[in-house]
């Protein structure tokens, strides 16, 4: 019997290796990525006391607002296509693009935007630890962020 990549990780495992694990296993994945022309499209791939992973959907333009992760680290890897993170410098939104195979970690604290910029879809996959709870998100005014909303876990997602 194959144990879930999920149940085999400990703390000590970075969220980057185990979000690019779980994008390098898509068999073993519970469900096939979908592609939602009205709004990103995301699914739970895995749950453990310490982390959760996420797949996620991007259609061209497709984008997220400005958020954090409630106090969880993160890290995601791109699966296919590509993507851009922008994240506040210097009061200004700054871009990074990721292509398959690329990725990166965050701590607990960090805001950003994902966007599909591209032309073709694009599948991410994400980690973060602990589990999510909640998720801020922000505007970008005048070179400082505001918050606009939270959002909680098992009822807003």
């Amino acid at each position: 019997m194959t144990m879930p990549v999920a149940t085999t990780v400990t703390r000590a495992t970075d969220l980057l290796s185990l979000a690019r694990a779980h994008a390098a296993a898509p068999d073993d994945w519970p469900f096939a990525p979908r592609y939602d022309p009205r709004r990103r499209w995301y699914g739970r791939l895995a749950i453990a006391d310490d982390h959760e992973v996420w797949l996620l959907t991007w259609l061209p333009g497709q984008a997220t607002d400005l958020h954090d992760h409630g106090g969880s680290a993160g890290a995601f890897t791109v699966v296919t296509g590509e993507v851009v993170e922008q994240t506040v410098r210097g009061g200004e939104l700054t871009a990074t693009a990721y292509a398959i195979g690329d990725g990166r970690r965050f701590g607990a604290h960090h805001v950003h935007r994902i966007v599909n910029n591209g032309t073709l879809p694009a599948v991410t996959v994400h980690a973060y630890g602990p589990a999510l709870t909640a998720m801020t998100r922000y505007r970008l005014h005048d070179g400082r962020l505001s918050v606009e909303s939270v959002t909680t876990a098992g009822a807003d997602w």
